[in-house]
């Protein structure tokens, strides 16, 4: 079982079309706050209504669906809440916003299918919400699988996750589960049930354990069992979590949520662990720990792959000449337009240390590869860094060695170092490479 892709759930993925959220709410202040935080704090469309009238007419306008709403239950035209009822028919995850609360309304709005509630008499009751509204929008995004052989119960569970939005996987045996993580390596959460008819949800969090960390999968145990040290054996077995049934919603909707958040910030430290802290491109670390796995890779499918190496000519001087400050956007220009020239690929980038990025090209032999660092090296000559009246230009040199064997990771680079050297030393701004010295060869050169 292959381990997930490093990815970032929660508030790290977002949509490239910007969110659509609805505010149906008469207070003015309310409804201010709220717009003001929806639009300029996190980047969100808003539409404001203040009356079920006002809602009626959005609805029929609207050129882009609400992928959120936030609902006072008391509107002039709506006293009793009934423009909840067309939010929630609409399929629009709804939170509800009210000065009046009570266990019956507590229960009603639980039974009508809310994503959430929260009481406005409440110092944080506007920080609450917009939290509500930006955990919907992020749950979109992370992938919760449900294991469970009796159906209502697997059906209550999912019919919960998809009101928040999470995109669910069911499976209603252990083996079935494995399987599903096996050709979902996304997914983020494991639910379990413990009685099983082919494994138990203690064996099946072991099995899991032993492919997944909690860092990359967390794991909720759920049972109606009246033994209460259920819970100690699961989380020993590797659960993060456990409810025992019959549940409280919100507190199992909390559970999840804090599972998620603490999934989130784990991947953000891994992230920063790997990544470099000028350029936001992954470093040398990350280069040395997930290359060696791409290589193998390659070569197991039989496929190319080749090594580059990219130092910017004469960096140093440039350093001297107009500052480290000035150096630094240099780097940062040079990184970014690297970024852009392998976006929406499998090749391996990072910032290696200093002016020296390293690029491991799968899926191209030494001649494919040395035509792609051609494309790069003329895109960063293009480059004019803005200084005072005048802009800098910035070259670079490039290396490129293939992959012949599985080598020690250490050695691929060293031999894109030395054709980077012999690019250097023959004149800067050039691509050297087997295939550079051949035509050297071939034309007496």
């Amino acid at each position: 079982m292959s381990q997930q892709s490093e990815r970032s759930p929660g508030p790290h993925a977002t949509s490239r079309r910007r969110a659509h959220v609805l505010v149906i709410e008469d207070s003015r202040t309310f409804s201010s706050l709220l717009c003001h935080r929806f639009e300029k704090e996190h980047g969100l469309k808003v539409t404001h209504c203040a009356s079920t009238k006002a809602f009626h007419e959005a609805a029929n306008a609207v050129d882009q669906p609400f992928d959120a709403a936030v609902v006072d239950l008391n509107l002039p035209d709506s006293p009793d809440g009934q423009i909840l009822d067309e939010v929630v028919a609409m399929g629009i995850p709804a939170v509800v916003f009210t000065a009046d609360f009570n266990r019956h309304m507590r229960e009603r709005l639980v039974e009508r299918g809310v994503a959430d509630y929260v009481i406005k008499n409440n110092e944080r009751a506007v920080d609450m919400v917009v939290a509500a509204v930006e955990r919907i929008l992020s749950n979109r995004h992370v992938r919760v699988l449900v294991v469970d052989d009796v159906t209502s119960a697997r059906k209550m569970l999912t019919d919960l996750l998809k009101v928040q939005q999470f995109q669910v996987f069911e499976a209603t045996t252990g083996s079935e589960a494995l399987d599903m993580l096996e050709r979902h390596p996304g997914i983020d959460m494991v639910l379990t049930d413990y009685n099983m008819p082919d494994m138990d949800g203690y064996e099946l969090t072991r099995r899991i354990r032993r492919e997944y960390g909690a860092d990359r999968l967390r794991i909720i145990g759920i049972s109606s069992s009246a033994d209460r040290l259920l819970s100690a054996s699961f989380l020993k077995a590797g659960a993060n979590d456990f409810v025992y049934r019959p549940f409280v919603v919100e507190e199992l909707q909390c559970r999840i949520g804090h599972n998620i958040e603490t999934l989130s910030q784990m991947r953000q430290l891994r992230l920063a662990a790997f990544s470099d802290y000028l350029t936001g491109l992954r470093n040398r670390r990350h280069f040395f720990d997930e290359g060696p796995a791409r290589v193998a890779s390659c070569l197991e499918r039989g496929e190319a792959c080749s090594m580059a190496m990219l130092d910017i000519d004469h960096f140093k001087q440039l350093n001297d000449t107009y500052g480290h400050e000035i150096g630094d956007r240099v780097l940062k220009a040079v990184a970014t337009r690297l970024s852009s020239l392998v976006e929406d690929s499998d090749y391996l980038l990072a910032r290696l240390g200093g002016e020296e990025f390293g690029i491991l090209l799968t899926g191209m032999d030494c001649e494919r590869a040395s035509l792609f660092c051609e494309t790069v090296r003329r895109c960063v000559a293009e480059l004019r860094v803005a200084l005072d009246d005048t802009d800098i230009a910035v070259t670079a040199s490039i290396g490129v060695a293939e992959v012949a064997g599985l080598e020690n990771f250490s050695n691929y680079l060293n031999a894109a170092d030395q054709f980077l050297y012999l690019a250097k030393r023959y004149g800067r701004n050039r691509v050297y490479s087997d295939n550079t010295l051949l035509r050297m060869l071939a034309t007496g050169g």
